[in-house]
């Protein structure tokens, strides 16, 4: 064999291992960041379907006359709040997920405050339509809670894959970045302060 041809067969498998390791982290990458997307789709979808029931049961509650003013305000405000907030899911950052979040727990405040003061309203509360989306609201609420442990879920495999050396190496020259977690809503770390009124 001709001594020339050694260095230049060492130099290919180099090339090609390289290739094959860049092929390899790239299309990973792009599979587990498909994923990630698919699941914050399915958390869009989630919290669409509770903006949507929201706004059947407001109609619904608007039917009581005297029903109070300003509580079905703060629940429309906020509605309309938690729905013009959007992310691009390929683009998400901490900052954005902070304001997401922010928005639907603002609705999500706004609407347990309605649901509380249903309670002094027996016409209502006996409505077949508003125990009805009560009901879907309560599903929907779980169905939100599923998809954002599956979105966290999705994420795990994503980041460590890009985190670990050496595939930390070809992420930033490949514009991989690291996807923030969906994380509690600000508060929910302390204790509820629970107050009966018997009056």
């Amino acid at each position: 064999m001709k001594k020339w041809l050694v260095p230049v067969i060492v130099i290919a498998v180099i090339v090609f291992g390289l290739y094959s390791w860049g092929k390899g982290f790239n299309n990973r990458a792009v599979t587990l960041n498909e994923n990630v997307k698919e699941a914050w789709g399915n958390v869009q979808t989630s919290y669409q379907r509770r903006n949507d029931l929201i706004g059947n049961l407001v109609n619904t509650v608007k039917g009581a006359a005297d029903f109070e003013k300003n509580t079905l305000e703060a629940v429309i405000k906020a509605r309309s709040e938690a729905t013009k907030t959007t992310i691009d899911p390929s683009n998400i950052t901490p900052e954005q997920l902070k304001e997401f979040n922010s928005a639907q727990s603002g609705l999500s405040s706004a609407l347990s405050r309605l649901l509380v003061t249903v309670e002094r309203y027996p016409d209502l509360k006996a409505n077949q339509n508003f125990l009805k989306l009560q009901d879907e609201l309560t599903s929907t609420e779980n169905t939100i809670q599923t998809a954002r442990t599956r979105y966290n879920e999705a994420i795990k495999p994503y980041n460590v894959h890009i985190k670990t050396f050496p595939n930390s190496l070809l992420a930033g020259i490949l514009n991989f970045d690291e996807q923030p977690y969906f994380d509690s809503e600000p508060g929910a770390d302390k204790p509820v302060d629970v107050q009966f009124d018997f009056n």
